[in-house]
């Protein structure tokens, strides 16, 4: 097993644009407004602080296998839309490490209508290239004319902020770009995206170490597969 002391080994300020990506990630956390909701500004906390902690630590970097899927051909057109508003400085650091990034589906099996409008990368995590276990950074990508099927999160809260495109919340509202939505544990929640453009979030899980590590889902929804942010 790796001696964790061992200096030899990659840690995140050897490589700066992944240290950059979670700066802006923070700056994100610190910076927005919580709209007055106790519970946003409680989760806006929880998560700068967690990260601040993993930054300070400067964890082991595992590099993991980059991966692309159907949908990240829209990439690029969401990080220029996102470089039109107020996340330009996400935009930028996300599209330093984009071709280093591992999209995935989730699903065991994939659901047809999803395999080409959608994906997910973990930045940092249990499963990301930074490690860290009581927090959940990411990214989910979504094509035009997207239904992400109603699901809930076990003993997680998940907050999305809006980088490019616009979209939808069991059609409550449209979320333009910096927008922010708070999930509380088993909130069951669909997501739609716009006809015309991609929609790019940034995600944020926080729970219990176990519980990250292994995120069981409760969907309604006839298959059961284990289903990542979205």
């Amino acid at each position: 097993m790796p001696d964790p002391l061992d200096q030899t080994m990659p840690r995140l300020n050897d490589h700066p644009n992944w240290v950059y990506l979670l700066r802006e990630f923070e700056t994100l956390y610190r910076h927005g407004s919580a709209g007055g909701s106790k519970a946003i500004r409680a989760h806006r906390k929880k998560v700068r602080e967690t990260l601040t902690a993993v930054i300070d630590r400067n964890p082991e970097l595992i590099p993991r296998a980059p991966a692309a899927k159907p949908v990240t051909t829209h990439l690029d057109h969401a990080l220029d839309l996102a470089e039109r508003d107020s996340l330009r400085g996400l935009a930028r650091a996300l599209s330093r490490v984009s071709q280093d990034l591992t999209w995935e589906f989730g699903y065991e099996t994939m659901p047809k209508t999803l395999e080409r409008k959608y994906a997910y990368c973990e930045v940092l995590g249990p499963q990301g290239p930074i490690r860290a276990e009581r927090l959940i950074l990411g990214f989910v990508l979504f094509a035009p004319s997207t239904t992400y099927p109603q699901h809930s999160h076990k003993e997680i809260e998940e907050s999305y902020i809006s980088v490019a495109g616009a979209w939808s919340e069991n059609d409550g509202a449209v979320y333009a770009p910096g927008s922010l939505i708070l999930n509380r544990p088993e909130h069951e929640h669909r997501i739609t995206t716009g006809e015309r453009d991609p929609c790019l979030l940034a995600y944020a899980w926080v729970g219990a170490e176990d519980r990250l590590a292994a995120p069981g889902m409760k969907l309604s929804y006839r298959r059961r597969p284990r289903i990542p942010p979205g």
